[in-house]
């Protein structure tokens, strides 16, 4: 499996606009909805934690008290600062704030399209392997909480529940999974949906 996805995303690259990009790869009905935004841009760290027993992906439960997602699933990650010098650095900086992985630990496989989110962002999911024994170090303030999914459970078809959003009077599928007590929706649940469809 770690084979195929580093076949699957060679070459890909990060969006010079992931604004634009992520607009332009929506439905026209879609689009005409989201271009009401000023969508900022923003990158997550799918991080694939290479256990024996097969690769996991770890996510996070983000805290209550956040302005954006409060207790929302997500993967590491946050909006594009000034400071970063791309999406790739904005993954990796937020993933060591957030859960303490250090960014010279993750070898980096790729990236998915940018994907616009309701909220506001253009979020550039970036792949990247991480070592099994790498402490989780959450950010009690943004974090409440770190754990990992099987792959293997996300290639289950069965794990996936479809259903439909209604948005900016555009009606869009969507689709969401149930792991344990978490129920992982919204942008975090489409970027592992895009990801399983990308390596099946």
């Amino acid at each position: 499996m770690r084979e195929r996805i580093l076949s699957r995303l060679a070459g890909t690259r990060a969006a010079a606009d992931p604004a634009l990009a992520a607009i332009e790869a929506l439905d026209p009905e879609l689009a005409r909805a989201f271009s009401a935004l000023r969508l900022t841009p923003a990158a997550v760290l799918l991080p694939l934690v290479e256990r024996r027993s097969g690769l996991h992906l770890l996510l996070t439960r983000r805290t209550e008290q956040l302005r954006d997602h409060a207790g929302q699933i997500s993967f590491p990650g946050g909006r594009v600062e000034p400071r970063d010098a791309g999406p790739l650095h904005t993954a990796l900086r937020e993933s060591e704030e957030e859960v303490g992985l250090p960014g010279n630990q993750v070898q980096v496989a790729g990236y998915l399209p940018a994907r616009a989110v309701v909220t506001g962002f253009a979020v550039t999911p970036v792949v990247g392997f991480v070592a099994p024994d790498l402490a989780h170090v959450a950010d009690t303030r943004e974090v409440a909480a770190v754990f990992e999914v099987p792959l293997a459970w996300f290639l289950d078809r069965r794990n996936r529940i479809d259903s439909t959003r209604r948005w900016g009077g555009a009606e869009f599928p969507v689709c969401e999974y149930h792991y344990d007590a978490h129920r992982i929706w919204g942008a975090t649940a489409q970027i592992v949906d895009e990801f399983v469809q990308l390596i099946v």
